[in-house]
């Protein structure tokens, strides 16, 4: 199953693409409730019981929820944070996809080294000839 998330991961056509979106919504719902029912009354607790989501000042007939305002930072915050991560996650799994093949690959000799590999090869097949 890794293997398997780990070649969707890494593919770049546009049904994955569709895919990543629907997902990266329904993660960013979750993100929300985190930020809005979670974590959000937990720091109003330690500021003495402050309702974020109620946090608001008008301006003659205008209202601004800067409240609202300050939990979207956190709620982007935290989405930015968890994108990162995953990214990071990706590119080192393609990194290591990438360095198996030159691993297998044989390396490849300069001039020099194959002229000195038939030397080698033709004193090995003397000293042979000569043991015989």
């Amino acid at each position: 199953m890794l293997k398997e998330f780990k070649e969707f991961a890494l593919k770049g056509n546009i049904f994955d693409l569709a895919v990543g979106v629907v997902i990266g919504a329904a993660f960013g719902k979750i993100v929300t409730s985190l930020v809005n029912d979670v974590i959000m009354p937990l720091v109003g607790l330690l500021l003495g019981g402050i309702n974020f989501s109620g946090l608001e000042f008008t301006v003659e007939k205008a209202t601004v929820k800067y409240g609202a305002f300050i939990q979207s930072i956190v709620d982007f915050v935290i989405v930015a944070f968890s994108i990162f991560l995953f990214i990071k996650l990706v590119s080192k799994l393609k990194r290591k996809e990438e360095a198996k093949p030159e691993e297998l690959a044989e390396p490849t000799l300069t001039k020099e080294e194959e002229l000195l590999t038939e030397i080698r090869d033709l004193l090995r097949g003397e000293s042979l000839k000569e043991r015989s």
